[in-house]
């Protein structure tokens, strides 16, 4: 270990963390021996074997972890000599490598990418490979990280190019019918990523052959549930090939094994999720199957059953001389939603949700019939607490309520959710809160009466009020969408809204203050709207006394407020006025707080476009020397805001003294400054017109300085990207450019090309 640690200061090898010595060691046991032999005349030789594989495994080292430049010298020398090395030295360390259970996130994309270049080189010589290959890879396609996921299919994808579709069936034939359950899921993910890289027809009769296996039903299960991945792998391409699957897994549904018969249904459910809205004449076949199923079966197969009904109907027409129209089906499957309504299980109430949601939609289901059979036995049964604890169950209530409100009007849902409020349990106040929120935000409410507008306010002033100290931007949105689709009506409730604002910015917690200034940002138009200019200057007031706030995260939200009620009000009629304010905000920019920076600058910029006159220009360029700092933000949003604000100051006190302290700023070290003030420049020019920029760009050419020849290139290139046809008029001054009239031919030819 001191070995190692000594050769990672000296340079000679990356570090060689414990867990990886029974990979590496032999490198460290390498060194050593050329250490010892140093000492000594005689040297042992090694075969060309060894040699081979010692140089692989020092690459791999490098590749897992050397330094960027080391890592991508090896990774490009391990691509360039994978046919010298050949496929068994390669393969023999990258795959135990690749199972270390030490592996990193970071080290295994690196690892995979290299089997990606392998594979790309060997091409057929991987063959006798593809069972270790598959054995080390098939798991990425159920790992949690989505990212893993994609590089798993995608090396499998490279490794049927590579290896051939006969080679890929003859290697994972033997695990359709292995009796792990785990075993036949990854194989089945595994053949529909080979399908959806060789194409669907070349499958097709294999996949046939497995649908109708006589030999073991695992081979069948195995087979439909390749179906069903290629359903969900590859979306709405497989509607070339809809019929042929359907026929091909249809039998499955009469299948005596029941789990079979389940994975049949769910296989149809995913074909007609990814063909909508077309192929209904495609899943004829198994409609009578699947209704007569979801009279009699229970339990997990009939949460399939459901499924697969509810996914087919929003294929069907609305004809109703049609025996099998969307109406007519909604109507057979809704008392068995309804009745399964009161499941205990979360899966079935998940699928029962979609389905209900698919069926709701249709247009041939009548309003009258879902108010009266379906909306007070769902609020009963699925408007409670626990569904709120698990977010996939609440996001599926939630859509699923948003569905039922534009089938039977908003009134009818906010009528049953407005009491909710003002439960208890902060979770439900949460999830109602969404609720109301998507549902304003896609009816509107006009056609709340006045009795519920202000039960929803009260409720909604409770459940603000009620919010915990930590961050929760639910709450905040469905208050903001709720005034803002209520509009005029909110007006009588106003006072009593910005009574909670002011009292909730004096408490004590800062996550309380920070939503009451959010808050206060999100209702200000509909204020001025109301015509309350008076109620939003004291409120602007108030905020002006808070720009103190030792908090970040607060002052962020107190300048978010500032700014939105500014922009509503007006620069001339703002209580407190520009000229007071303004002062105010140019010491918080040196805030390194991103959120207030971004903020401060946006509300600096509105005041620089908008009300250039109403502060001096001593100050306008003290502003200015705080904002090159900002240059260096990490944030692009906040550079993007800065370098506009330049080009508004500029146009309110003219573009001499901006341009001169830009131009200074080329001789900053920093490369991403220097190209921020390029881009100034160029919309210095762009604000002031290019003339009066050219001659002092010019002049600045003429400094003996790399860094600044270099700007003053970059910033007439982006001058000339903004100006556009005003540029011909600066032509001749760029082209002989101080006798560089190589880079000055480079600038016209990248602005004004010869066709």
């Amino acid at each position: 270990m001191a070995a190692e640690t000594m050769r990672a200061a000296n340079g000679e090898l990356p570090f060689i963390k414990p867990e990886d010595m029974e990979f590496f060691g032999k490198l460290v046991d390498e060194a050593d021996e050329d250490e010892d032999s140093s000492s000594s005349s005689s040297k042992p030789k090694k075969t060309k074997e060894e040699e081979r594989n010692l140089q692989i495994m020092k690459l791999l080292l490098l590749i897992k972890n050397g330094q960027p430049k080391e890592r991508k010298q090896a990774l490009r020398t391990l691509t360039d000599r994978a046919s010298e090395f050949g496929p068994a030295p390669l393969f023999n360390q990258v795959l135990p490598l690749l199972m270390s259970p030490s592996l990193e996130d970071q080290e295994r994309h690196l690892l995979v990418k290299v089997i990606d270049r392998i594979l790309f080189k060997l091409q057929d010589r991987v063959r006798p490979f593809v069972h270790k290959i598959l054995m080390v890879i098939v798991p990425m396609l159920i790992d949690e990280d989505y990212y893993a996921r994609v590089e798993g299919r995608e090396i499998i994808a490279n490794l049927a190019k590579a290896a051939g579709l006969a080679t890929m069936i003859q290697t994972m034939t033997d695990d359709l019918s292995n009796p792990d359950e785990y075993v036949r899921n990854v194989t089945a993910r595994a053949f529909a990523v080979v399908a959806s890289a060789l194409g669907v027809p070349s499958l097709l009769p294999f996949l046939n052959a497995v649908c109708s296996s006589k030999k073991s039903w695992e081979a069948r299960h195995t087979g439909i549930k390749i179906v069903q991945q290629i359903a969900i792998l590859m979306g709405s391409a497989i509607l070339p090939h809809l019929a042929d699957l359907v026929d091909m897994i249809e039998h499955g549904l009469e299948d005596r094994q029941p789990k079979v018969s389940t994975i049949t249904a769910m296989a149809l459910s995913a074909l007609a999720e990814s063909s909508q809205p077309y192929g209904i004449e495609c899943f004829a076949g198994v409609l009578k199957p699947l209704f007569d199923g979801v009279r009699v079966l229970n339990n997990k197969r009939l949460a399939a059953y459901i499924k697969a009904v509810g996914f087919i109907i929003p294929l069907m027409d609305h004809d109703p001389h049609n025996q099998f129209n969307s109406g007519a089906c909604t109507r057979l499957i809704m008392p068995i939603l309804i009745r399964e309504f009161s499941s205990p299980d979360d899966d079935m109430k998940r699928i029962v949700l979609r389905v209900l949601e698919q069926c709701v939609t249709t247009e041939g289901v009548e309003p009258q019939y879902v108010r009266e059979e379906v909306v007070p036995e769902f609020f009963k049964r699925f408007w409670v607490r626990r569904m709120a604890l698990d977010k996939r169950n609440s996001e599926t209530l939630v859509s699923t309520t948003v569905s039922l409100s534009g089938k039977v009007g908003a009134t009818e849902c906010i009528t049953q959710l407005v009491t909710r409020l003002m439960d208890e349990s902060e979770p439900f106040r949460k999830m109602t809160v969404q609720a109301i929120d998507r549902t304003l935000e896609k009816t509107g409410g006009s056609e709340l009466d006045n009795r519920l507008v202000e039960r929803l306010i009260d409720g909604m002033l409770y459940a603000f009020q009620e919010v915990g100290s930590e961050q929760d931007v639910a709450i905040l949105n469905g208050f903001g969408t709720i005034v803002n689709a209520l509009g005029l009506r909110i007006s009588n409730f106003l006072a009593k809204i910005c009574g909670t604002i002011k009292w909730r910015l004096h408490n004590k917690s800062a996550a309380i203050r920070m939503q009451a200034a959010d808050l206060a940002s999100r209702i200000a138009l509909v204020v001025m709207q109301c015509g309350e200019e008076d109620l939003l200057n004291h409120l602007g007031v108030i905020l002006f006394e808070y720009l103190g706030e030792e908090y970040p995260d607060v002052l962020g939200s107190i300048l978010g407020a500032l700014r939105s009620i500014v922009d509503v009000v007006g620069m001339e009629d703002i209580t407190p006025p520009i000229r007071d304010l303004l002062p105010r905000l140019t010491p918080i920019l040196q805030n390194r707080h991103e959120k207030v920076q971004e903020n401060c600058i946006d509300l600096i910029g509105r005041i620089a476009d908008r009300a250039p006159r109403q502060v001096s220009a001593r100050e306008w360029m003290r502003i200015c020397f705080e904002l090159l700092e900002l240059l260096k933000a990490p944030r692009k949003s906040i550079r993007r805001a800065t370098v506009s604000t330049f080009g508004f100051i500029a146009k309110a006190i003219g573009p001499q003294d901006v341009l001169h302290t830009l131009l200074n700023n080329l001789k900053v070290q920093d490369r991403q400054n220097r190209v921020c003030t390029t881009i100034a420049i160029a919309i210095v020019a762009e604000t002031c017109s290019p003339f009066t920029v050219l001659p002092a760009l010019m002049n600045e050419y003429r400094v003996p300085d790399l860094n600044v020849q270099n700007g003053v290139l970059k910033a007439l290139s982006f001058l000339f990207e903004y100006i556009g046809p005003m540029g011909t008029l600066g032509l001749g001054l760029v082209v002989w450019l101080g006798g560089g009239w190589k880079s000055g031919w480079w600038v016209i030819q990248t602005h004004f090309p010869v066709h």
